[in-house]
């Protein structure tokens, strides 16, 4: 019988599905300025806004069919699902928090220092801090293997991006992305946190709240901006819209709280690195952008790096796949 856990496996589907999604995300976009007069911070509000309409109505949905199920019973309520504890509104507002602050510093940061810099940086520190964090926090370790392949992802990004030698880097965008790096690093390691705890609540209630609090957030923002796209093809623009809103939104992001709440925060932050290698695929294959030896090397190194800490963490013993507990003076802090 095989010592590993199935629910890990999935987890690490869940989050290589998620990342790819992500990546789509920025086709989309760019298909979207060149149909539109839409900025990135109305995108992003009407991104956030499509999805939780969305999100609402899935949660809707499975609500009915589950009192559906319940009134053809004779048994009582069941118990809680393997969610465990719901998390409560303040939790779920500080996780919504982190995620804004990851998506609109980064757009920050894009406008600042470029989108090659910009995105450098706040993927590349991300699994940084989420490392230094979980080895803090949660006790988690990388080891030799781990921290190799987070060093190899991060090689592979940086070849990946600025392999076309095109960016300036200004010390504001910097700042910005940094930042971003921060919210995004803040908001895998709550998950994991609260996963460990039983805490995690549903994916989907808070992925809603998630993109409910990033609506509220950029709707000021981007009505400066302008909100509403003017464009002779208002069909086209609407369905890439909804597009947004629906695969690298609300299914990625419910994907990515599922799978990040069980699996080692510093390998959900490397995992995630599939969002430039999706992107820089599309674009060749869908945008016709140039197929250059940076984009395949850097492609190869990060699917290597990805493979690696994918292998290393299916391997991992049933019990000790959900939470690794140290008894150490820093887990009395909590």
């Amino acid at each position: 019988m095989s010592n590993h856990s199935p629910a890990a496996g999935r987890s690490l589907l869940y989050l290589v599905v998620a990342g790819a999604a992500w990546g789509t995300a920025g086709a989309a976009a760019s298909l979207l300025f060149l149909a539109s007069d839409l900025g990135p911070l109305a995108l992003s509000f009407w991104r956030c806004a499509g999805g939780l309409a969305v999100l609402l109505a899935v949660i809707a949905v499975r609500g009915s069919a589950s009192r559906s199920r319940s009134a053809s019973r004779s048994t009582p309520r069941s118990r809680p699902g393997p969610a465990g504890v719901r998390p409560s509104t303040g939790s779920l507002i500080v996780t919504g928090l982190l995620f804004t602050v990851f998506q609109a510093a980064y757009f920050a940061a894009v406008r600042d220092t470029g989108l090659a810099v910009g995105t450098v940086v706040t993927l590349g520190a991300g699994p940084v801090i989420i490392a230094l964090g979980a080895r803090r926090w949660m006790g988690e370790r990388l080891g030799l293997g781990g921290a190799t392949a987070v060093v190899g992802a991060l090689a592979g990004l940086a070849v990946l991006v600025l392999g076309s030698g095109g960016g300036e880097v200004r010390p504001l965008g910097v700042g910005w992305a940094l930042l971003s790096a921060a919210g995004y690093a803040g908001m895998t390691l709550r998950a994991r946190w609260l996963g460990q705890r039983g805490a995690g609540g549903d994916p989907l209630v808070t992925t809603a709240w998630s993109v409910a609090v990033g609506t509220v957030c950029l709707l000021p923002l981007a009505a400066v901006e302008g909100l509403l796209p003017h464009t002779a093809d208002l069909g086209r623009v609407l369905w890439l819209l909804v597009y947004v809103a629906t695969v690298p939104t609300a299914l990625a992001y419910a994907l990515y709280f599922t799978g990040a709440a069980a699996v080692r925060a510093a390998t959900v932050s490397v995992i995630m690195l599939i969002e430039p290698v999706s992107a820089a695929v599309i674009a060749v294959l869908v945008l016709g952008e140039h197929l250059t030896g940076a984009v395949v090397l850097g492609t190869v190194l990060l699917l290597a790096a990805v493979g690696a800490l994918i292998a290393a963490e299916s391997r991992q013993p049933v019990n000790a796949a959900p939470t690794p507990v140290r008894r150490t003076p820093q887990s009395a802090a909590r």
